[in-house]
């Protein structure tokens, strides 16, 4: 009776089901073969996320062959593409010593350096070509960014001024002293897309005294002061900045910087007015 036993228990193993399609180890780490980055883990806008992952239970032809293609899409909060969709195929013979092999697959995928706050995904798919069988598994990651506030027209939004070039924290009173050098940064958005998610801005700066008389005007944009470019992931602002060198003999008051900038593409402009003191 046991040796009867044995006997159909190897029966049994001889006509299991074929392991599944299966998308095997799925990890998320911000270095290259890194660690897997725990859940709670947040990324930046400009950094690399590292993806692996194995492929198992695929189909072997009997000539050894194996050929199994796949995609990989990374998709923002609202579900919109960061980058083109990686297209690829494992397409081998297996050796002897290869029955317990799986394909690895490794693939960096850069987050945009304007990239937006949220909980952004990974879709993975792979399709085995020989049994025509498909999986699916979807990573997630977090970024924190810097949000700005969208518009339907053209605005410009969190103009502040600073003391240098670099400092991080804007004036709480913006107020200069003959001689001084005024850096402000500001954000536009509301602009228009053109063909391929491109966009044609530019901005200028007058400024005027507290008569309204205007001190400085600039008929065309200086240089920098200008963003026409193409890119694949729309960019959902542009950041702008300005700086002007305070003449020594300045008087003290009130005096209003007018910034005008220009969205070509949507046939928009749009002004805005801030006010700093002399002391």
């Amino acid at each position: 009776m046991r040796s009867v036993l044995v006997i159909f228990a190897a029966a049994v193993l001889l006509h299991a089901a074929p392991t599944p399609l299966s998308i095997v180890k799925p990890a998320i780490s911000d270095l290259e073969d890194g660690a897997v980055v725990p859940p709670t883990f947040v990324f930046v806008p400009g950094q690399f996320v590292f993806i692996s992952f194995e492929i198992g239970g695929y189909k072997v032809s009997p000539d050894q062959k194996v050929h199994i293609s796949y995609k990989v899409a990374a998709l923002d909060p609202k579900g919109i593409p960061i980058l083109e969709p990686i297209d690829f195929a494992v397409d081998t013979t297996l050796a002897d010593e290869d029955k317990n092999w799986k394909p690895k697959v490794r693939h960096q995928i850069p987050i945009p350096p304007l990239a937006g706050s949220g909980i952004y995904s990974i879709a993975i798919q792979a399709t085995d070509d020989l049994s025509h069988e498909t999986v699916s598994q979807q990573l997630k990651f977090e970024v924190r960014g810097r949000d700005v506030a969208p518009s339907d027209t053209l605005v410009v939004r969190n103009f502040n001024f600073y003391r240098g070039e670099d400092d991080r924290d804007p004036l709480a009173k913006a107020a200069y002293k003959p001689g001084d050098t005024l850096w402000a940064r500001f954000d536009i958005t509301g602009y228009k897309f053109g063909a391929g998610n491109s966009i044609d801005l530019d901005y200028r700066i007058a400024v005027l005294a507290a008569s309204g008389k205007v001190l400085f005007s600039q008929e065309k944009p200086p240089e920098g002061a200008s963003e026409k470019s193409v890119s694949f992931y729309p960019k959902a602002y542009v950041p702008g900045s300005m700086n002007l060198s305070l003449q020594k003999n300045i008087r003290p008051g009130e005096y209003t910087i007018v910034l005008t900038t220009s969205d070509h593409i949507g046939n928009q402009t749009h002004e805005d007015k801030a006010t700093f003191t002399i002391e």
